[in-house]
């Protein structure tokens, strides 16, 4: 699946333009290499996604085509969430 796809359908992020974005602006790694939007997505895999000053790494548990607001969380789970100090302008 691909990463903007999946980063929508997990309601990681809103929109897949959104999330198409984000990955383009090289703020998202797949097992710990840079990733585009059509990057491919596979069970197992660690996303690391950086939201301003937010940065969220979690693990690919499922894969759904399409999904329920309340089953949407099922197709990850977070491994870590922190918060940084913008310290660099």
């Amino acid at each position: 699946m691909r990463l903007d796809k999946f980063l929508k359908i997990s309601r990681i992020i809103k929109r897949r333009s959104v999330a198409k974005e984000v990955a383009d602006k090289g703020r998202i790694q797949v097992n710990g290499k840079l990733a585009k939007s059509s990057s491919d997505v596979k069970v197992g895999d660690v996303l690391k996604v950086q939201f301003g000053n937010k940065l969220l790494e979690v693990k690919v548990t499922e894969l759904h085509e399409s999904t329920k607001k309340e089953d949407a969380q099922k197709m990850y789970e977070i491994v870590a969430e922190t918060r940084t100090d913008s310290a660099e302008n």
